[in-house]
């Protein structure tokens, strides 16, 4: 059974890959200067974003010519297993990461707003792949989080440390928004299987026996981690992954009603909803009116 360490606290994890801790919360990793490192899947108590010098070329998954060649970043939050196991075998690593431990985020405003974040529960393969420009505005930001850390250790450093992370995070969120737009020919297609999928789902009758879709769900149909996935759904749209699943839902529940054979009891239970009461409330939200009053609007005007 392949092995799985664990990574609670910075120095912990500087300590795996050969470097001195100068903070206890808080490590900068150049990779080009540290010793080789035999890789393990670990499970990480941290967070984690690393920087890595590979082509798009070079990478195991599918990457279209609108990726960029000048880095990729992936993101790891606490609580997350990470990494991939070398046999043994140890490599030469390439590149930088920003290690710093949850409590260091304790009484900030980042600390309030790190779950904001939402690209710290993509999958590796929804990583972050950066421009010649972009790549070196994350060195610059990495490097003002080393000097900060190298200080002697004042009232100030936390402050300056965690600020300077967030304006890091900050950047990071731009650069996502870039990649989105970029890569939107791709989110097309993305978002044509999402709607096949829902159109599938409830002609098959997959809502009567397994209820609504989930976000989650059609996020794992699509091979999507569910944050990266919403995000995406987002920028496409403007709506949340789950309006749009209720828009498509209310569609094939106008469709229902005209068929005056089934009752409302009948056309709840088909499109998944457990009670009644629940579509009915949900169809009101988005079209103004019960089903009910839906059904004698059309047959009027028929």
């Amino acid at each position: 059974m392949e092995e799985v360490k664990r990574l609670d606290t910075v120095r912990q994890y500087n300590d795996y890959v050969g470097v001195d801790t100068l903070h206890p919360l808080v490590s900068v990793v150049n990779f080009n200067e540290t010793p080789t490192i035999i890789h393990y899947r670990h499970y990480m108590g941290v967070y984690a974003i690393f920087f890595k010098n590979i082509k798009c070329g070079n990478m195991t998954y599918g990457c279209q010519t609108y990726d960029y060649e000048d880095g990729t970043m992936v993101f790891v939050q606490p609580g997350q297993v990470y990494g991939i196991d070398s046999n043994g075998e140890a490599v030469i690593p390439s590149g930088y990461g920003l290690v710093f431990h949850p409590d260091l985020l304790k009484g900030t405003h980042l600390g309030k707003t790190i779950g904001e974040y939402s690209f710290f529960s993509y999958e590796v393969n929804e990583a972050l792949h950066l421009s010649k420009k972009e790549k070196n505005t994350i060195l610059e930001s990495l490097e003002k989080i080393s000097a900060e850390i190298e200080q002697n250790i004042d009232k100030h450093s936390k402050t300056l440390i965690v600020s300077n992370i967030e304006l890091f995070l900050n950047y990071c969120m731009r650069f996502y928004d870039r990649q989105f737009i970029t890569r939107s020919h791709a989110n097309k297609d993305i978002l044509l299987r999402f709607e096949n999928l829902l159109i599938d789902y409830f002609h098959a009758g997959k809502a009567s026996e397994l209820g609504l879709p989930s976000v989650a769900y059609c996020a794992d149909q699509l091979h999507l981690s569910p944050n990266y996935f919403g995000d995406l759904i987002k920028k496409e749209t403007g709506s949340t992954a789950l309006d749009y699943i209720q828009t498509k839902m209310i569609d094939q529940a106008k469709t229902y009603i005209f068929d005056r054979s089934k009752n409302f009891s009948e056309i709840a239970s088909d499109l998944g909803f457990k009670y009644q009461q629940h579509f009915t409330r949900i169809f009101k939200q988005k079209t103004g009116m019960t089903p009910n009053e839906y059904r004698n609007l059309n047959s009027s005007l028929n």
